[in-house]
């Protein structure tokens, strides 16, 4: 006798939520093939427009010609102004091997591509930046902002004693997740601050530090208190990181590093492998955060310490140079202005 599904609601729901889930990774599955086709499309129009200009001779009005035209024909597709063309033609330029193409950043949204294309200058950057863009699933402005923030630059330059506490590869990818400096600007702190009004504002804006600190960092407290010999102890900040699959101990200071921060940090990561670490995890992880430091000090401190500590400064407000364009982005603005005057003057005459 055929079993009635109501009567058995548990597999039922079993059985729906497998199929909810199947059609999900389906539908994701379409928008990226969507995605990658008009990527590739793009680039090959790219292609065929810098070909023509070398082989025909064809100047830069084709560009304003080809979007007429194209709108015309297909004008329910968007995509195919006279400035997104110029940005295909950059793209093909930028990208000239397919493979390399369909390796990571056809994978992206055309509005990261176009982000990677307007910010950096080499191959190398954006194609690692495209990688790490698919990795850790950043919207276009997150991409920007990390970008700006040179990540790249500052990934993996943190001082630490890793290599001699931490076996192979945990010490490679310990070192491969922390930064120096740390870009703590969005907390808009006075520079008299103290270091708890540090630690209150990552607090309140903890959302925004864990973007800085990176993809793995979930937030266990503040102020977390450890006993040790009836006395309690409290540490400033304490992460769990899910691919390092251990605690992370983070200290916050106002000023220049001090040799005394290594054996206070130290001391942490002993109480919390003692007291906290479960069999299975990997052992804890020190990050002190200072405003300044120096190199010689820091590996002097960390050299015979027997737990894996890491060095970083923090950087509370943005340099007034770094806020300004320069030279290059100023003549390229420009370039790009007095391209759109032109091209809306000729078709004004037209």
């Amino acid at each position: 006798m055929p079993k009635n599904f109501l009567s058995s609601s548990e597999d039922y729901s079993d059985f729906l939520n497998a199929l909810k889930e199947r059609i999900r990774h389906s539908q994701i599955q379409a928008a990226l093939a969507v995605n990658q086709e008009l990527i590739s499309l793009y680039w090959h129009i790219g292609r065929e427009i810098l070909a023509k200009e070398q082989e025909q001779g064809w100047g830069a009005k084709v560009v304003e010609r080809l979007a007429l035209d194209l709108k015309r024909e297909f004008p329910e597709m968007k995509g195919f102004s006279a400035r997104n063309i110029r940005y295909m033609k950059s793209f093909a330029e930028a990208y000239s091997d397919e493979a390399i193409l369909q390796r990571c950043v056809a994978k992206l949204p055309w509005r990261h591509n176009i982000a990677l294309l307007e910010k950096l200058k080499s191959t190398e950057e954006r194609l690692w930046y495209a990688e790490q863009a698919i990795q850790n699933g950043w919207s276009r402005d997150i991409l920007v902002l990390q970008i700006e923030s040179e990540l790249q630059r500052r990934l993996g330059s943190a001082t630490t004693n890793f290599e001699q506490i931490l076996p192979k590869p945990q010490s490679d990818l310990a070192n491969s997740l922390l930064k120096d400096p740390y870009h703590l600007e969005f907390l808009s702190l006075s520079k008299d601050a103290q270091e708890r009004d540090l630690e209150n504002a990552l607090v309140i804006h903890i959302r925004d530090f864990l973007l800085e600190l990176g993809v793995g960092f979930a937030f266990v407290g503040s102020q977390f208190p450890v006993e040790v010999d009836g006395r309690e102890y409290r540490i400033d900040l304490l992460f769990y990181h899910l691919r390092l699959r251990c605690y992370v101990v983070v200290e916050l200071k106002i000023g220049d590093f001090q040799p005394s921060f290594g054996s206070q940090v130290n001391f942490y990561i002993s109480a919390i492998d003692d007291l906290i670490r479960h069999p299975d995890d990997q052992p804890t992880i020190g990050l002190i955060l200072c405003t300044s430091k120096s190199k010689t000090v820091v590996e002097y401190t960390l050299r015979n310490l027997s737990t894996p500590i890491g060095v970083a400064t923090h950087r509370l407000t943005k340099e007034i140079e770094e806020s300004l364009p320069s030279v290059e982005q100023l003549e390229m603005e420009l370039e790009t202005l007095t391209s759109e005057v032109s091209a809306g003057d000729e078709e004004t005459q037209k």
